[in-house]
């Protein structure tokens, strides 16, 4: 265990807040867990239990083994990835599972194993990755707008068209993301704003046609319309049930809480261990608990910004922006959809969250992160190193 840990390198708060998010989640997924059980008739408590201690563990095992790599090779990487995720979310857009007669095409099913795979969130890491490749490289050059065109936005709105006819928050959340980037990375906004009125307008026509065309594409304008319509029509109180829920459990959580497992509302709550995870943490945690976990995100963000600016390349910088800022993102959205101020998106509390895909692509963007403060960290330690020795060999001379 020593030889362990001697060998954990990167940022040790960003470790500290990882691995306390993994250890305060076990209590809330035993607790909400059983729902699927005495509600659904499906698995066991313990079962539950032991699943997401095993996801957790090989989450950081991906962790570990992310961040021994030297954060350089996920240029290449996201250049040799890119055209492998063109055709992982082409493969699950065509396979098109539905859920209540909408379809739904997000999870790609691993046959050897049996086991659903969220191809989008993987597409949601190689695209930051790509973004920051070509911010960095082409930080020091004036970037003409139809070179970025072609080398920058088709590829971006390759993988965004290819995700959004299944999951709207995701493609929403990652364009908000790679807008953060650009931004940050130095892109000229005249050209920024020329994009995002084009995006705007190419999501119009998509809505357009899909509602002329329902037949013609797998989609989910309907269930999209119909969710941002239940979030502002207060009055139809069946159309907002799991949002009701999620409030009523926050309501009843009081300061305090009920207690750990005293949940009431994890019973009606059909996503309570994913999607709502967050009310029950509240419902069984109180306010201080809610806020607990909303202060370890926010802990994340001021840490990974540290990190940033403390790279020693843009890469560098950018890479630790374009992979943490959407884990961030992600989490207040989830927390934002509990307490009502959003419409219901569909979007895990990262690591919190049961399900094996949201926590590994979040453990494959922390290893990554810490890849780079690692680097940063050896430079350092080498530097030290070779002052040590001049001084030793100075006192040498002067003995």
């Amino acid at each position: 265990m020593k030889g362990l840990l001697k060998n954990i390198e990167g940022d040790r708060t960003i470790w500290a807040l990882i691995s306390l998010l993994a250890i305060l989640s076990f209590l809330p997924v035993y607790s909400a867990s059983s729902n699927l059980v005495y509600v659904v008739n499906k698995g066991t408590t313990l079962g539950y239990f032991l699943k997401h201690a095993v996801l957790l563990f090989i989450g950081f095992v991906i962790i570990y083994g992310v961040h021994k790599i030297p954060y350089k090779y996920f240029s290449a990487a996201s250049v040799l990835l890119f055209p492998v995720i063109i055709v992982l979310l082409m493969v699950t857009l065509v396979q098109g599972q539905s859920i209540e007669g909408a379809n739904a095409s997000r999870w790609l099913r691993i046959p050897i194993i049996g086991v659903g795979f969220q191809t989008s969130t993987l597409a949601g890491v190689v695209l930051m990755m790509y973004v920051s490749r070509y911010l960095a490289k082409n930080k020091e050059i004036e970037i003409s707008f139809r070179s970025s065109l072609i080398f920058l936005w088709l590829p971006v709105a390759m993988i965004l068209a290819l995700i959004l006819p299944a999951n709207l928050s995701t493609t929403a959340l990652l364009f908000f993301m790679v807008l953060i980037l650009v931004f940050l990375g130095g892109y000229p906004l005249k050209f920024l704003g020329i994009i995002i009125i084009i995006s705007a307008i190419s999501f119009a026509v998509f809505v357009l046609a899909a509602k002329a065309f329902p037949t013609m594409m797998p989609n989910r304008v309907d269930t999209w319309m119909s969710r941002i319509e239940n979030h502002f029509d207060k009055t139809d109180k069946t159309a907002n049930f799991q949002a009701d829920k999620a409030k009523v459990a926050i309501a009843t959580g009081q300061i305090n809480g009920r207690g750990p497992g005293k949940s009431i509302q994890k019973n009606f709550l059909p996503q309570s261990s994913s999607d709502f995870i967050y009310a029950i943490i509240v419902e069984e945690y109180g306010l201080l608990g809610g806020l607990f976990v909303m202060f370890i995100f926010l802990g994340f963000l001021f840490r990974i910004i540290i990190v940033a600016r403390k790279s020693e390349s843009i890469f560098g910088s950018l890479l630790i922006i374009g992979v943490g800022f959407p884990i961030v993102f992600q989490a207040f959205t989830n927390m934002a959809v509990a307490v009502g101020l959003f419409p219901v998106t569909g979007q895990p509390l990262p690591i919190l969250s049961t399900g094996g895909t949201s926590i590994w692509m979040t453990c494959l963007s922390i290893g990554i992160i810490l890849s780079v403060s690692s680097q940063k960290e050896l430079k350092e330690i080498k530097e030290t190193n070779q002052s040590e020795n001049t001084l030793d060999i100075l006192n040498e001379k002067i003995g």
